[in-house]
């Protein structure tokens, strides 16, 4: 979220390893009933149609059509004091403006009339911010905070936050849901909501995306889960992505991925943000900003391959190594706004937009989910900045969200709305807002609209830290090899790929999609029984093969040491001819190896697009590693 720059911003933090970690607080009272939404009047309702999926890079509606989020972040519900003075003095409230822990503006315009003037805006989406502890909350609101809508009086935060998911999901917007703070304090700073476990455990934070995801869905335009805002450093520890401590931030989306889809809402995307902050601001020291980097070597496979977004923010005062910060924490580093054109570019192809690089095991849209200006900004380089990026984010098609949507008259120039306490409304949308012709630039540029073709996908595995079995079918059926890590491709995927020693696999649909039979039915190989006499393969190695008419879908591993490969029966017969390919000297890939480096600094092998794996080979051999070697490769027919 935007904060002045002159206002401390992730790093202010070389004061922050001196002080006490921030406040928080723990509620703990059960959620209430959940209330009616207010009616709004429907806005474009038939021109898209839930759920969303993606499609390579780019997200889908129901139908299969484009669909791109053209989007802005309503704050309000995640919190606005500043974590000083009295939570009750609006002076303590970011600039100025007492959330009272609920969407802004519903002071001083009435509902339905917030609506129509977003529909004017032209956006079709609204990322919708919460903190943990409004899910838990019982205080009503004061009446004061709802004047305009007097319907809401007496609610608590969670059951106005109901009312304007409704309500906003009736008017024809889409809805996406983020977790942006444990606590109701502004963010994002070292407030005490640096990670999502900052002052709760992971348990308890996935727990409360379970209650959320439940709580909504039976909305149809709820689309989205948005697991965490702005991931960064708190006074002493850096988060990091799979190193599976406690800071893990790559384990945790995947944990609250995995509960979302499989115990609340399976037709939910699911957003995982890059890491915003590592490093201790000051020259000479290590810092930065990671963002999507991680995801080149380490990416996310879900239970259902179509529902990952990944996201990244972008304002023109911090940088690639800068906290933004002016004063304490402020480095040499260039800000985001100091850069040419051409380096911005740059820097928003490296941190993010790599992501969407077709076939790679990392492909995904890219969602920009907070950029942003204000209408009072004078600083030459910083408006230079927003034409640069919305000009990139028009030119590259990309998916969007504005922040912030709603503010005060007199105190948010950020905002793209202002109302003032009567509810009159300035904003982007008046002729003297300097904004205004880069926005209509980026709403109205040409964009990829209608059917998306189908593209392969391409997903890894990792057996790190645990298991990885992301097929539903699979997981029905049980444990199939009790204490090893087990890996199982998502459902309508294929096996394709194996490292040497890391526990890496590659799986795709590419060539044949869904391969498995609709019954029931798998294999666990862990011996040379369906091998056929006379076929070795790879001789002087255990073979683990497939019985025929099968094909890889996963394998587990106990330490480095290959235990058992999972097999299952094609829906089509698969007798075509076979090779085997080696990969315990060297990688061995086809030519431009489609889906990327599923295992950085490891040896790989993987069969072409038009085969598929039905065995591995491995060997015990003192001083050999005990990890995969070989894969048996056959021509699909």
């Amino acid at each position: 979220m935007s904060i002045a720059p002159a206002v401390l911003r992730l790093a202010g933090t070389v004061a922050g390893l001196v002080l006490v970690a921030a406040q928080t607080t723990t509620a703990s009272a059960a959620p209430p009933a959940r209330s009616p939404a207010l009616h709004a009047p429907a806005r474009d309702s038939a021109t898209w149609s839930a759920p969303l999926s993606t499609q390579g890079r780019y997200i889908v509606d129901g139908q299969g059509n484009r669909f791109r989020l053209k989007a802005a972040n309503w704050d309000g519900a995640q919190g606005s004091w500043t974590g000083n003075g009295s939570v009750t003095d609006p002076a303590n409230h970011h600039a100025g403006q007492n959330s009272y822990g609920i969407p802004l503006g519903l002071d001083r315009v009435p509902l339905d009339g917030l609506l129509a003037d977003f529909h004017e805006l032209g956006i079709n989406t609204i990322r919708l911010p919460f903190s943990n502890e409004m899910i838990h909350g019982t205080t009503p609101v004061p009446d004061s905070a709802v004047g305009a809508n007097p319907r809401l009086r007496g609610k608590t935060p969670l059951q106005i936050y109901d009312a304007v998911v409704g309500a906003l999901g009736e008017s024809g917007f889409a809805v996406i849901l983020n977790n942006h703070t444990n606590t109701s304090r502004w963010c994002c700073g070292i407030d005490g909501n640096e990670r999502w476990n900052t002052g709760q455990s992971t348990r308890q934070w996935a727990d409360d995306w379970v209650f959320m995801a439940r709580r909504y869905a039976s909305v149809p335009r709820v689309v989205g889960a948005d697991l965490y805002n702005e991931v960064r450093r708190n006074v002493l520890d850096d988060p990091n992505w799979g190193l599976g401590d406690d800071h893990d931030w790559y384990s945790a989306a995947q944990l609250a991925a995995d509960r979302i889809l499989t115990e609340a809402n399976p037709r939910l995307l699911v957003v995982i943000e890059g890491i915003n902050w590592t490093g201790v601001p000051v020259d000479g020291l290590p810092h930065g900003r990671p963002a999507l980097t991680p995801a080149r070597t380490l990416s996310h496979t879900l239970v259902d391959a179509h529902k990952l977004v990944y996201s990244a923010h972008f304002y023109g005062y911090t940088g690639p190594h800068h906290s933004g910060a002016t004063g304490i924490g402020e480095t040499h580093d260039p800000r985001y706004q100091d850069l040419t054109r051409e380096q911005l570019d740059a820097a928003l192809d490296d941190e993010a937009f790599f992501v969407e690089e077709t076939g790679r095991h990392y492909t995904a849209p890219v969602w920009v989910s907070e950029f942003g200006i204000g209408t009072n900004e004078t600083n030459a380089a910083a408006r230079t900045w927003f034409g640069n990026i919305t000009d990139y984010l028009a030119g590259h098609d990309a998916d969007f969200a504005f922040w912030p949507l709603v503010g005060f008259e007199g105190h948010d120039d950020w905002s793209l709305l202002r109302y003032d306490s009567a509810g009159h409304r300035t904003g982007i949308l008046d002729s003297g807002d300097w904004r205004g012709a880069a926005w209509q630039h980026l709403m109205s540029a040409s964009s990829t609209t209608g059917p998306v073709a189908d593209v392969p996908l391409w997903r890894m595995l990792g057996t790190d830290h645990g298991d990885a079995v992301e097929s539903l079918r699979v997981r029905s059926a049980g444990d199939w090899d009790s204490g090893a890590h087990k890996a199982a491709c998502p459902d309508g995927l294929r096996l394709i790929g194996l490292s040497h020693t890391t526990g890496r696999g590659l799986c795709t649909d590419a060539g044949a999609t869904d391969l498995r039979t609709a019954e029931a039915g798998q294999t666990v190989v862990a011996d040379e029984r369906y091998v056929p006499a006379g076929a070795d393969w790879a001789s002087g190695y255990t073979k683990l093969q497939c019985p025929p008419g099968g094909f890889l879908i996963g394998y587990s591993v106990r330490g480095e040491r290959l235990s058992a490969a999972l097999c299952v029966p094609a829906r089509t017969a698969l007798s075509g001819s076979g090779r085997t390919v080696w990969f315990d000297r060297s990688d061995n890939r086809p030519s431009g190896a489609a889906g990327g480096d599923f295992a950085y600094g490891d040896y790989k092998g993987q069969c072409a697009v038009n085969e598929y794996a039905a065995g591995i080979a491995f060997t015990t051999r003192v001083g050999s590693s005990p990890g995969p070697d070989a894969l048996l490769c056959r021509t699909l027919s």
